[in-house]
């Protein structure tokens, strides 16, 4: 079984950009996004992936993610309640570590999360001058769960 151990934090500042050495343009929705699972479907660049996950324990849970044909997964985004989400993604190598910087854009404008995968829940890692608060274990900010940048208000 393959694991994921994340970590995602509110970005504080846009000193990201000038440390970012690329950037995608994402775009995914959710087939499904039941409690302890979810069926996402990607569009990353011109790459698709459907991704199954299944219940967060503190910052961890099972993650299984196959890339498909594109054009399958731009009939499955179409299968998708909304909102499908689009963001840019800037990838942030930073003190040995690589962190992806999530901009959304649409009904999330203005949301910003700095995510780092870690290979153990004792890993230790340094945290980059733009990071902010830590909503990993705030459910709110699951992007299952993400519907509009006011939804958010009260939580930022």
């Amino acid at each position: 079984m393959s694991v994921e151990i994340e970590h995602k934090y509110l970005v504080a500042n846009d000193g990201y950009k000038s440390m970012a050495t690329e950037s995608h343009r994402l775009v995914q929705g959710y087939l499904s996004r039941e409690k302890g699972r979810t069926v996402r479907v990607r569009i990353c660049d011109d790459k698709a992936f459907l991704t199954v996950k299944g219940a967060n324990t503190g910052a961890s849970r099972p993650e299984f993610e196959y890339e498909g044909p594109l054009a399958d997964a731009e009939q499955m985004l179409r299968l998708c309640p909304p909102p499908v989400i689009g963001k840019t993604r800037h990838i942030v190598p930073f003190a040995g570590n690589r962190w992806e910087v999530d901009e959304f854009h649409g009904q999330l404008h203005g949301l910003t999360f700095a995510e780092i995968e870690i290979p153990s829940v004792d890993y230790h890692y340094e945290v980059p001058p733009f990071v902010g608060r830590d909503v990993t274990d705030d459910p709110r900010f699951y992007n299952s769960r993400l519907t509009t940048i006011e939804a958010l208000k009260g939580a930022l």
